[in-house]
């Protein structure tokens, strides 16, 4: 019994001292288990790019060691809670144009022949420009066609009853010598006013706007170019224009040909007008007899001419004509010598002296400008 006794108790004794031994040792083992698990794996290493010196200015060259190739780098953003007012305007194209130098004054002038065709090709050192009788220099000259900025003021009143088809081809016609980047607005009038597509690059949208007006009402003319040159706010290109169609007659208007001529002589903006005039035989109204001669007086200062016909079978040539000389006009630039800020009216006179053997030439352009304040 006793010995029976002894060797559970030795047994007892032998497997609680092995039960605490494992015990003891497990972590330790499982630590080593999760070391060896961890060092089986091979651990990814962060990589630090090496920094590389570059040019903070903006547009310029980075500085690349190693012969890597230069790029250019764009200029750092700041963070959107410090952000300071943007003064770089290269992301709209059309303030350049117009901010580069505030002083830049750009002349479009028209060229044309005793038979009234217009004559291209000639240079710089055959134009010379004057500014209230002071001799200007020439600084910049170009032919090419740059985009512009296009308003077409459309009459639909009652007196177009017979011509709005004719002139609906016409427009048609204009468009076909646009350049592809060129811009048009559309306001249409009759007893008022009315801006049916903003400025677009999209000639379909206007074509179609025009294609569903019917002529009837007064004629409120002098209205709808006050409109327009108001529109030509919102320019996109500096080179800016207007066309208007029209019989020329207005008796509806709350503006004044003295309010329109004003604001006219502000704009900058070239007007071209086609006044479609009753032919021979018919009998015009008072406002119709007055219209070759209003139309006149808004467009000569501009640049621009009127083209009277009486054939509605001639708009569509007509308007070819404008839109291709639209394209093929010389635009010199100066800046003006006079510093004054003033506001005072500036008056532009451009000459030319062209090389032998060219008939009498005849040129258009505008006749001044307000300066600065």
């Amino acid at each position: 019994m006793i010995r029976r006794q002894s060797g559970t108790v030795f047994r007892f004794t032998m497997f609680s001292a092995l039960a605490c031994l494992l015990a003891l040792t497990a972590p330790v083992l499982g630590q080593g288990t999760q070391q060896s698990q961890q060092q089986a794996q091979p651990q990814k290493k962060k990589v630090t790019p090496p920094e590389v010196p570059v040019l903070v200015t903006p547009g310029s060259a980075a500085v690349v060691p190693g012969g890597v190739t230069p790029r250019i780098l764009p200029p750092a953003k700041p963070k959107p809670d410090t952000a300071a007012p943007a003064t770089n305007n290269h992301d709209q194209p059309s303030v350049p144009e117009i901010t580069a130098n505030v002083n830049l004054v750009l002349v479009p002038v028209v060229i044309t022949d005793p038979l009234n065709r217009m004559v291209t090709g000639l240079q710089k050192q055959y134009f010379s420009l004057t500014e209230d009788k002071v001799q200007q220099q020439i600084t910049s000259f170009s032919t090419e066609d740059a985009p512009i900025s296009v308003g077409v003021v459309f009459d639909s009143s009652g007196s177009m009853t017979n011509k709005i088809q004719e002139s609906r081809e016409a427009l048609v016609q204009f468009f076909e010598t646009a350049n592809p980047q060129d811009q048009f607005f559309l306001i249409d009038f009759a007893d008022e006013p009315r801006l049916l597509c903003s400025f677009t690059d999209n000639i379909d949208k206007i074509e179609d706007a025009v294609t569903f007006l019917q002529a009837g009402g007064r004629t409120a003319l002098l209205d709808a170019i006050y409109m327009a040159l108001a529109q030509m706010r919102y320019a996109k290109y500096q080179r800016r224009a207007l066309l208007i169609i029209s019989d020329g007659g207005d008796n509806h208007s709350r503006y004044s040909l003295r309010d329109v001529e004003r604001v006219v002589r502000e704009a900058d903006v070239q007007i071209y007008g086609i006044g479609l005039y009753n032919p021979v035989g018919d009998r015009p109204t008072q406002a119709e007899v007055n219209g070759p001669e209003l139309l006149d007086k808004v467009t000569e200062s501009t640049g621009g001419k009127t083209f009277e016909i009486n054939d509605p079978d001639e708009l569509a040539d007509t308007a070819t004509k404008i839109g291709i000389e639209l394209r093929n006009e010389y635009v010199v630039g100066y800046t003006s010598t006079n510093k004054n800020r003033n506001g005072d009216w500036r008056k532009i006179v451009v000459k030319l002296r062209p090389p032998p053997g060219l008939p009498p030439l005849t040129v258009a352009a505008r006749s001044g400008y307000y300066g600065p304040h």
